[in-house]
Formats: C-alpha cells, sequence, structure tokens
C-alpha cells in the first residue's frame, strides 16, 4: 500500500488507466462475442495471433529459437479449424504442424529440439487451448450461446479484477513470492468468490442444466484454472526476464498478460459444462 501522496496519486493514475483499457477489450469482446458465431471465432483469432507472438518474443530474449511465423499461423488457425471441422480439425492441424516443424529441424541445422518443443507450445497454449470455447458457443447456439461464452469471460475478468483489487489493497499473505510477487491469499479467495458468483449467474441461461452447488464446484474450479494460467505466465515472464508481454494494451502490458488465464479456463470450462451434460 503507498505511504506517500505521491505514490498514491500514481497508483490511481494507473488504475484510471487500466480501467479504461480494459473497459474497451471487454467492449469489444462482448459485442462480437454475443454477435455470431463467425465473429467471435474471428475474435479468438485475433486473441491467438497476437498473444502467441508476444509469447515468442518473450521467448526469443531468453535465447531460444522458436518458429515464431510457423507458430502464429497455427495459432491463428486453431479457431478456425475447430469452427469448421471440430477437434477431428485441430488433431489434423496439430499432424500438420508438426511435421511442418520436424522438416524445419531437418533441413535448419541451427535448430535445436528444444526450439521445436516451444514452437509447438506456444500455438497449442494460444491458439487451440483458446479454441475450447467454440464446441460451448454452438453446443447451445444463437444469442444463448454467446451469452453463456460472455459470462465464462466475465467469471475470468472479475477474477482477475477483485484479486487486483483486494490484493493490493488488503493483501498482506504471499501467493507465490517466487513466481509473482504481487499475488495474495487475500487476492485470490476474493477472486475465486468472484468466479463463483458469476457461475451461479449461469444458472439463469436457457438451455443450461446447471444447478447451484454445481456451478458452485464449477466455479472454484474455473476459478483454480485461471490463477493456473496466471501464474504459468507469470513463470514465463520471470524465466525470460520479461516484465509485461508486449504494451497493446496500457495498465495491462500484452494481450497474452490480458488473457493468460482465459487459456486454462477455456478448457476446463468447455470440459466440464460438455462433459457433464449441462448444455443442450
Amino acid at each position: 500500500m503507498p505511504r506517500t501522496a505521491a505514490e498514491r496519486e500514481v497508483q490511481s493514475s494507473d488504475l484510471a488507466v487500466r480501467t479504461q483499457t480494459g473497459f474497451i477489450y471487454v467492449a469489444l469482446a462482448i459485442i462480437l462475442t454475443l454477435a455470431s458465431g463467425p465473429s467471435m471465432v474471428i475474435l479468438l483469432c485475433v486473441l491467438a495471433g497476437i498473444s502467441s507472438g508476444e509469447l515468442f518474443y518473450m521467448l526469443r530474449s531468453d535465447a531460444k529459437m522458436p518458429n515464431a511465423v510457423f507458430g502464429i499461423v497455427a495459432a491463428v488457425l486453431y479457431p478456425v479449424v475447430v469452427w469448421l471441422w471440430g477437434m477431428e480439425g485441430a488433431m489434423a492441424l496439430t499432424l500438420v504442424f508438426l511435421f511442418a516443424l520436424l522438416c524445419w529441424y531437418v533441413f535448419s541445422l541451427k535448430v535445436r529440439i528444444s526450439d521445436v518443443g516451444i514452437s509447438l507450445f506456444g500455438a497449442l497454449y494460444c491458439g487451440m487451448m483458446l479454441s475450447s470455447f467454440i464446441p460451448v458457443r454452438y453446443a447451445l447456439g444463437g444469442f444463448w450461446g454467446g451469452l453463456l461464452v460472455v459470462l465464462i469471460f466475465a467469471g475470468v475478468w472479475l477474477n482477475d479484477a477483485m484479486a487486483y483489487l483486494v490484493g493490493s489493497r488488503f493483501g498482506r499473505h504471499k501467493m507465490a513470492p517466487k513466481i509473482s510477487p504481487k499475488k495474495s491469499w487475500e487476492g485470490f479467495a476474493a477472486g475465486l468468490f468472484a468466479s463463483v458468483v458469476v457461475w451461479c449467474f449461469m444458472t439463469l441461461v436457457p438451455g443450461v442444466t446447471m444447478g447451484i452447488p454445481k456451478a458452485i464446484l464449477f466455479g472454484i474450479l474455473c476459478g483454480l484454472a485461471g490463477v493456473l494460467g496466471d501464474l504459468a505466465e507469470s513463470r514465463i515472464k520471470r524465466n525470460t526476464g520479461v516484465k509485461d508481454s508486449g504494451n497493446i494494451m496500457p495498465g495491462h502490458g500484452g494481450l497474452l498478460d490480458r488473457n493468460d488465464s482465459m487459456f486454462a479456463v477455456a478448457v476446463v470450462s468447455a470440459v466440464l459444462l460438455l462433459g457433464t451434460g449441462c448444455l443442450g
């Protein structure tokens, strides 16, 4: 907590910038997701492409040499192939991508096997994981499918916001000081509570057959997944010595900083909702 007037003024200014930038991002995400399935796919393609580019940039600063071109193209294509052909399309794209990376490895003698691994990881992490929102949206279809995905987004956003606000004001007990020194257990609890509240509201969406007890459980699991995704990106930044993944979102950093929690939540929410028959 800032102790001087100057520190309080800086924190207030940072929060204002963070809020304005976040509002624009949230508004665009909601509009594109509710508008139609194809517009949501475009949103996911943009997020996957920029996020993967930021990831590869960070990894290069750690003396890694990922194939950014292959990786970004694959990340952008994942939402498209999942939209058109489902998980079979994602599997086919993964195999094609892997063979392309093997050719790159064989014919470029400077390439290490670790470079192949991080190129594959970047596309799967930023592209395929994010594509998990597509089957969730189409399981309900129309406006209600879009609203369900927006509520999943909201669970992640409010988790992050509450963790930041409560943690910065009341945080006393460090959660993972060696990975992300600013995170606290107080912020973690507040974020988890926000996630649960949003998931309880999902029970009101037509076509969602999920009671409150299950919504609470799913909210906790997705809240934990979001924290895991956040810490994973924090670990990458600490390993590479990079403070922010980019500067496209003032007050937040890069799109990868903004969406690190979203990747894991996309997969977990899809498994929970589709795997337990909550949609239909």
